[in-house]
Order: structure tokens, then sequence, then C-alpha cells
């Protein structure tokens, strides 16, 4: 019997039980919470906070397809094509200094499948006024259109800066590693050929100071090249003037140097023209006294400029944009030594900014 009743209040116990079980939801796990991408809109448009840091990043570059044309100027052939794609990253953060900047820039070039380069276009790092790294100098800047020739012939150092900025005016002093400037030399009496003075380790000292007063803008930069011991000062300005902006330059160079050795002193002209929204037209000019042409990177040049003769350029750019950040532009140029042959280049550009 006490058999027989244990095995009946078990299956009791199991009846009782079994539709309680039946009835239970079966319930899945919760999903893990997701930190999305927050946007940052302390330092403009286009930050984000990198996830788990309070660091802001920005991501831009672009796609560039270009065609050059001149003389020789894709070697045996009149015409050149290539591409080109650049991607900028910068990354800020607040101290109690002021923003905390670093931007590195890498551009990729393609003139074939196989002739192609992976350079470091910038790499810097800013804070409270202080920059250090490579970098741009002012003397890369310019008027908008093609035509002026008014900067250095490389125009991105090794450097150290400080700029003072306010809303319409700055200012600034940096000294920069001319490695790979230009450098005087002689005539060799056997050879004929120049012989440089001093190597390339060189080093400058440059300052900048611009702004703007309502329509008016300017720019005046100075350099001087310790090595070859010239220097050069540039000025330039623009003013918005009816349907478009006259743009004025004016440089001189005490000597050939990594700042300035294409001609003694230059003046440039141009006026750019907004046509309508999208298109704009710029015709320019120059004019070089004594030039002596455009040295490259590496490039030994005469220690003066006695003997050149000068040389004018005349020029038209025409930018349109095709959407929003998707614009061409071409460009063409004559330039007419005194010294050497004239000649036109010019490039047909597509390009694509993000």
């Amino acid at each position: 019997m006490n058999i027989r009743m244990v095995l009946l209040a078990s299956a009791a116990a199991f009846a009782a039980s079994t539709p309680v079980l039946a009835a239970d939801a079966i319930v899945a796990a919760e999903p893990e919470p997701v930190e999305y991408v927050r946007v940052c809109d302390a330092y403009g448009t286009g930050y984000f906070y990198i996830p788990g840091t309070e660091t802001c990043l920005k991501i831009e570059g672009y796609i560039r397809f270009q065609v050059n044309v001149g003389e020789d100027v894709g070697g045996d052939s009149d015409w050149d094509a290539v591409t080109r794609g650049q991607v900028q990253f910068t990354a800020k953060s607040d101290t109690e200094y002021g923003p905390l900047t670093g931007v590195i820039v890498m551009q990729f070039n393609a003139d074939n499948a196989t002739a192609q380069d992976a350079i470091l276009d910038s790499a810097y790092l800013d804070i409270a006024g202080f920059r250090a790294g490579l970098f741009y100098s002012w003397w890369d800047d310019g008027l908008s259109g093609e035509t002026d020739d008014i900067g250095s012939v490389v125009t991105l150092h090794n450097s150290l800066r400080y700029q003072y900025e306010s809303g319409t005016f700055y200012a600034g002093i940096s000294v920069d590693e001319l490695e790979d400037g230009v450098y005087q030399g002689d005539v060799d009496p056997v050879t004929g050929l120049l012989v440089p003075n001093d190597g390339p380790n060189n080093v400058g000292v440059a300052f900048g100071i611009g702004g703007t007063a309502g329509a008016f803008s300017y720019q005046v930069t100075g350099g001087w090249d310790v090595d070859n011991e010239d220097g050069a000062v540039r000025a330039m300005g623009t003013v918005d003037i009816g349907p478009g902006t006259l743009g004025l330059a004016a440089v001189y160079s005490s000597g050939p140097n990594s700042y300035y050795s294409t001609a003694e002193w230059a003046v440039a002209a141009e006026y750019a023209i907004k046509a309508t929204d999208k298109l704009k037209i710029t015709p320019g000019v120059q004019y070089y006294a004594n030039y002596i042409g455009g040295a490259s990177a590496f490039d030994t040049v005469p220690s003066d400029y006695d003997g050149a003769g000068d040389a004018w350029k005349v020029g038209l750019t025409v930018d349109y944009q095709i959407v929003d950040n998707f614009y061409a532009k071409a460009s063409v140029q004559y330039l007419d030594p005194e010294d050497a042959d004239d000649s036109t280049t010019g490039y047909f550009r597509l390009q694509r900014s993000f």
C-alpha cells in the first residue's frame, strides 16, 4: 500500500505540474546596448566623437582626375592623364590650453597602373597657436586662378610655427627646414656647369601677416634662407569689385633662394568673374623681371639674377560646379621668356570632394 500510494502521489504531482510548464514562455536574452557615434558640433560640421573618448574626429578628402597638356608633358607625348586620391584626418580635443589638434593627410597619385606613389602630404600637431610637423608654409598661398607664379618651388616643410589669430587678423613666424629647396651655385670653369655652394640641408625663417577688412583681404609673407643668405618678400590683396574679385600680388627676391627663385621681382593680377552661381572665369597676367625660370626641388640655381631677361605670362582659368562637391576646372597658360622659347600649357580637371 505504501508503494502504491507513493506512485499515485507522484503521478498526480506530475499531472498537476504539466500545464504550468507548458504555459511558461521562453524569454530571449536582452540585447547589449549599442553605443552609436555621437555628433561633435564643438569644432564645426563633420566631426564625431571617437567611441569611448572625448576626442572629435573629422574625415574628408577628394578624388581628382586630370589631363595635363603641354610640350612633352607625358614624356614623348603632349598630354598625360593622372589621378589622385587624398584623405585627411583631423582630430580635436579640448584642453586647458585650448583645442589640441592633430592632422594627417595622405595622398595617392597614379600616372598609370604601375607609376604610382603614396606620400604623407601633411602631419602636424597644433595647440595654443603653436604648430609642429610637416605642413605647408604661407608661401603656398596664391591668388585664386592658375596664372600667378609667386610662391616657393617647395612649400611643404618640417617646421615649427607660432601664429596669433583674432577674428579678422593673423600674424605668425616659423622656422623651416629647407632640405629639399633650391640652393645657389657658381659656374665651374672647366665643365661650365653650376656647382652648389652648399648642400640642401638648409634652414629658413619666415613670417606671415594677413587678414580681412570688409570686402578687402590681404597677406604679407617674407622668408630668409640662411644658407643661401638671401630672402624674399611678397604682398597680395583681393577686393570685391563689380561681378567679381580683383586680385593683385607682387614679390621681390634679393637673390635666388628656397622661398622665391623664379625672378628678381614679379607682379601679377587677375579678375575672378562670378558669371553665375556655378561658373567662375578668371583671366590673369604676370610680369617677371630678370626671369631665370622655376627651379625644381634639389636644383642648383645661379647665385644672382644678373644677365637674365624678362618674361611675361597670360592665362585663363574656368571653374564650373556641376553639383554640390563636384566641379570641373580648365586652365590654359602662355609663357614668353626673353631668353627661352615660349610655351603653352594647361589642364582639364574633374574633382569630387567629401
